[in-house]
């Protein structure tokens, strides 16, 4: 290489000095990957929590495990936690779509190994369920509802109980509803938490709603940014609309928590940081969020469920945050009092947004208690 010296200054030197500056900031980007790496995997041993007594001992009767099962010729992963396994068994089917929750409980307990032997299951193409291998023409609503009734199967077999509890949350109710209305005698009850409808619908409200706390707010920029990128009646939801969403409903407090400001903080960091998950389950927590919401979202979105499930034959629970705008509350409302049931209860969590078994847990373990174990709707806003 040829050396241009101007006025003392030397080309070649220059870039070796340079090239060594660069070469040192390289080093140390890569040793703070390493240490990170290494972090992640010291903090990821992958192992339940023992549940323990006040001693800090297991618990004698109580079970907390991480199995995987064959489901329709998939293998799926589930948590299965109890203080007694003789308790009642109850499913609980996370929202999303691809979206588990368990990770959650350690920063939100709900106490529901209590009185449950709770399964945690981690849907088809999600969390300890997702591989790169599954094809996703599998992906689709009518196999996560096949799948539903397969686990439910599954813990009715393994824990002797002829029948079960069902519990959907968000998008957990879009499948569990159907699960229930298709084999209503497997199930003891379902409970629908931030329940679905019609959520074409609930995003144009949610958006009216937006639209009008911003502008009373002041915000002028945030009014401009909605204004400019409204949703519409179809499917999918435009772009612009789709990455301003999430931020400006927990920005208002009606995204997955009342006090959830950001689902970086709120959500992401959290699933890295629960010690029950190997490294490569966090990791594929967020590939199958990814892959599920490509396969399943938008039909979802377009699925008028009080049009397509219009009775159910068995005991039915909402439970619905009143500044929950992710699944509207107003639109659960309505649902549930053209519902036809047996036994029914609607309950207002009034402190909540899109997650009351997070934000008000003794609440939901009350009417639990009360009411859903009991058959009963005694502490129902609307019967």
């Amino acid at each position: 290489m040829t050396d241009y010296k101007i006025k003392g200054f030397s080309v070649r030197s220059f870039l070796r000095k340079v090239g060594g500056i660069m070469g040192v900031i390289f080093s140390i980007f890569l040793i703070c990957i390493l240490i990170l790496v290494g972090v992640l995997l010291a903090w990821s041993p992958g192992k339940p929590a023992p549940i323990v007594d006040e001693n800090g001992n297991p618990l004698a009767g109580s079970i907390s495990e991480k199995v995987w099962v064959n489901i329709n010729g998939l293998e799926q992963g589930m948590f299965i936690k109890s203080k007694d396994i003789n308790n009642p068994v109850l499913l609980f089917l996370h929202g999303g779509p691809g979206m588990p929750e368990y990770f959650l409980t350690e920063r939100y307990p709900t106490g529901l190994e209590e009185y449950f032997t709770v399964c945690w299951w981690e849907q088809r193409g999600s969390g300890l369920s997702y591989s790169g291998d599954i094809p996703p023409e599998t992906m689709t609503v009518e196999q996560l509802v096949s799948d539903t009734l397969e686990v439910t199967n599954y813990l009715r077999d393994r824990f002797h109980k002829e029948k079960i509890y069902l519990m959907g949350h968000s998008g957990g109710s879009f499948f569990g509803i159907q699960a229930a209305a298709q084999v209503p005698e497997l199930y003891h009850a379902y409970i629908g938490m931030a329940q679905m409808t019609d959520q074409l619908q609930s995003e144009k409200l949610a958006y009216e709603y937006m639209l009008q706390q911003y502008k009373e707010n002041r915000n002028h920029k945030m009014t401009k940014r909605l204004e400019a990128a409204p949703p519409t009646m179809t499917v999918p939801l435009p772009a612009a609309y789709d990455s301003l969403r999430d931020p400006a409903m927990h920005s208002l407090g009606i995204g997955t928590t009342r006090d959830m400001k950001s689902v970086i903080t709120g959500v992401f960091l959290p699933s890295w940081q629960n010690r029950e998950y190997t490294l490569s389950e966090k990791v594929n927590i967020w590939r199958g969020k990814l892959f599920s919401m490509r396969s399943l979202r938008n039909t979802m979105f377009a699925t008028n469920l009080t049009q397509q499930v219009t009775a159910l034959d068995l005991p039915v629970y909402f439970f619905h945050g009143r500044y929950d705008y992710t699944c509207s509350y107003t639109l659960a409302k309505d649902y549930f009092e053209k519902l036809k049931a047996p036994i029914k209860g609607f309950y207002t969590f009034e402190q909540s947004a899109h997650s009351p078994m997070f934000e008000e847990p003794e609440k939901m373990r009350r009417i639990f208690q009360e009411d859903v174990l009991a058959g009963a709707n005694n502490l129902a806003d609307i019967h």
